[in-house]
């Protein structure tokens, strides 16, 4: 019998997965794909997504989650993501389209 948290965890890491380079999707969008709330996702990141591109899913606003918002900043700028005064264009580079 399978671990319905650790399916949860599983689904966010494959989707955080596709995201590609130099695009941003948020907690709330990925929920939606799996049907779980963006709190959810961002515990499953915070618990174990160290493995998937975790940095390029910000807040529905674009910021950063705070305790990992330079390095995120720093990976995302790395991969030409705009920032502007510390957030992501979502609409700009949002994804899903």
């Amino acid at each position: 019998m399978s671990d319905p948290v650790l399916d949860v965890d599983e689904a966010v890491f494959d989707v955080v997965e596709r995201i590609p380079a130099g695009r941003v999707s948020t907690y709330g969008a990925i929920g939606r794909l799996i049907g779980v709330g963006p709190r959810r996702v961002a515990r499953a990141l915070s618990a174990g997504g160290g493995a998937v591109p975790w940095y390029r899913v910000v807040r529905a606003d674009g910021s950063a989650a705070e305790p990992v918002r330079v390095r995120q900043l720093e990976l995302l700028a790395a991969e030409g993501v705009p920032v502007r005064n510390g957030r992501v264009d979502v609409s700009a580079v949002g994804w899903p389209d």
